[in-house]
């Protein structure tokens, strides 16, 4: 029996994204034969049993939208597959001509787009609002169309399914085998870590700031992509920046060797709109890796790190509390590690790709059978 066709579309993103390619489709993929066509220029590839398809790289915000759309689409009919899957809301209007063709579509919504479009600050306030107010009523115009939606926290799931009755929630929780730290080093000097993108709004400039206000001798390790060439020069200039080790973007198997030599894992974004109702997925590969945490006080964050005694939650704008929390951690390596294994505990029987994974091959079964 010929297995069945998905295809997931995406001209944002990676094609090594973690929640995109590295477990939805690795896990759909073991059931159906599946497509990722992404739009990065670096060719076709066969990545285990998932076909990656790559429609070229298109320069600027503008020609991605219009000439990258176009080409997605074209990619997508001649695929020719029984479900296709959109990534971002630039290819909602992909998804559309895709059902008008009479193909099931699913979107996927990481992240809540209209409040997402709030944190834009090189954009004016007005026109931010504006754009932001469009979107939403966009969004719930044209995604009542879909045969389904999947949303990547509890928060963004509620939202849809006030316009479409088929949605699931599937969390962009961590692969345990991936992250699990079976030997952890003794180190000599302490060493905390944050990995992800890196921005004001992430709280880069208060952990740094942390550095120079800590009793420990603390370096940070600090993986990811700074969001602008000028911050990444502001922050260099800043005092803190001496005891900071700049590894830049780092890959799975690197990010796995970097928490097993860490005895701290930073969440510390901004209060901003996006970030309050959001699930870092950051924050659960700390616990995996049996780190414990220090996140942003947000009720949604404090309630997972304080029932689960994972962790200290600080205010991410107070550099002085961030570098408290570091020592009391550093200071109390019992508690600590105490944390951590809960952290790891929590992971096993909650936090974990396996379980999404599962609700995602229902959700695809259900599909099947309309």
């Amino acid at each position: 029996m010929q297995m069945m066709k998905v295809v997931h579309l995406t001209s944002v993103h990676q094609r090594y994204d973690a929640r995109i390619c590295l477990k939805e489709c690795m896990s759909l993929s073991e059931n159906y034969l599946t497509f990722l066509v992404v739009a990065d220029g670096k060719g076709d590839e066969i990545l285990k049993q998932l076909n990656i398809l790559d429609v070229g790289k298109f320069h600027g915000r503008k020609s991605r939208i219009l000439d990258g759309s176009k080409a997605i689409l074209k990619k997508a009919l001649e695929l020719n597959a029984e479900i296709y899957h959109i990534h971002d809301p630039e290819l909602i209007f992909v998804g559309l001509k895709l059902k008008k063709q009479g193909k099931k579509v699913i979107f996927d919504a990481h992240e809540d787009f209209p409040k997402q479009i709030l944190t834009k600050h090189y954009l004016p306030l007005v026109l931010r609002k504006i754009i932001s107010i469009c979107a939403e009523i966009g969004e719930r115009f044209l995604c009542r169309k879909f045969d389904g939606i999947v949303g990547a926290t509890p928060f963004i799931s509620k939202k849809f399914l006030e316009i479409n009755k088929n949605v699931i929630n599937i969390n962009n929780y961590p692969k345990i085998e991936e992250l699990k730290i079976i030997d952890k080093p003794q180190r000599i000097l302490a060493q905390v870590c944050y990995i992800g993108g890196i921005s004001v709004e992430r709280g880069i400039k208060e952990v740094v700031t942390a550095l120079t206000l800590t009793k420990n001798n603390v370096r940070l390790a600090l993986a990811g992509k700074f969001h602008s060439v000028q911050l990444e020069q502001d922050i260099k200039q800043e005092k803190g920046w001496i005891k900071t080790n700049f590894i830049g973007f780092v890959g799975r198997k690197e990010i796995q060797e970097l928490l097993s030599n860490t005895q701290i894992g930073l969440v510390t974004l901004y209060p901003a709109v996006s970030y309050l109702d959001s699930l870092p997925v950051k924050l659960f590969e700390y616990m995996c890796a049996g780190v414990p945490v220090i996140a942003s006080d947000f009720p949604l964050w404090r309630e997972i790190v304080l029932k689960h005694n994972c962790g200290l939650c600080v205010d991410p704008q107070k550099p002085e509390e961030i570098a408290k929390a570091i020592d009391y951690l550093i200071d109390n390596p019992q508690i600590a590690e105490e944390m951590g294994r809960n952290g790891f505990k929590a992971v096993q029987t909650e936090f974990n790709w396996a379980n999404e994974e599962a609700k995602l091959l229902k959700f695809y079964e259900s599909m099947i059978g309309k």
